[in-house]
């Protein structure tokens, strides 16, 4: 792709934005390829100078020609994985957690509600991580 030309405006916000401030390392790249490309750096010199690939610098420059420079400089909004357990479902795993452990157990550990809720109809597939991740969110202390 061919380079972009910058107006002064945006350079001059771009070269601020990249020394003033706190941003993510995302939108310094981002900054960084457009400000290269102005500089007539290929996208082949950019992906080296900035280790990164060339569909990353081919992605920005798009975006900025076709949406403008805010556009190039966020990330579009990422929904994530869906949500594998409803909330009736996290508060079950609460409610198990709150009760007393087996017998012989002194109290419950996340591993072994693990193993207790995958007898249970509906969690054959929990696994810890998702255990500790609904108990964490819940502030819950156990010990």
């Amino acid at each position: 792709m061919k380079n972009i030309k910058l107006r002064k405006k945006e350079k001059s916000y771009l070269e601020n934005f990249v020394k003033k401030g706190s941003k993510s390392a995302r939108a310094l790249t981002r900054a960084r390829i457009l400000l290269f490309s102005n500089n007539k750096k290929t996208d082949i010199e950019i992906t080296k100078l900035l280790g990164i690939g060339r569909t990353t610098v081919w992605r920005i420059k798009e975006n900025y020609k076709n949406k403008g420079i805010d556009s190039a400089l966020t990330e579009k909004y990422r929904s994530g994985q869906p949500r594998k357990y409803e909330e009736k479902q996290r508060t079950e795993i609460v409610a198990y957690a709150c009760t007393n452990p087996p017998e012989g157990r002194k109290r419950w550990t996340v591993r072994l509600l693990a193993e207790e809720l995958c007898k249970q109809k509906g969690f054959e597939t929990i696994n810890r991580e998702t255990i500790r991740l609904v108990l964490k969110k819940t502030k819950l202390n156990l010990g």
